[in-house]
């Protein structure tokens, strides 16, 4: 698996995780599980849907880099 996921979308991926998993614990709700799911794509640095969508927002080095 190729990263496709970059550093400010891996931010924003965790506070948005926390906020719902946060919203699940004020409200009791078992919905705040799904906030897991952007974080742990965040720590993998991975986002299938990204993949098939052929979407990527990881910085690619320049050729004048090699």
């Amino acid at each position: 698996m190729k990263a496709n996921i970059g550093s400010i979308d891996k931010t924003i991926r965790v506070i948005v995780g926390m906020i719902i998993i946060a919203i699940g614990v004020i409200t009791e709700s078992w919905w705040g599980l799904l906030g897991v799911l952007p974080i742990l794509t965040a720590f993998t640095g991975f986002c299938g849907l990204y993949a098939l969508l052929g979407v990527s927002t990881c910085k690619v080095p320049s050729a004048s880099h090699k």
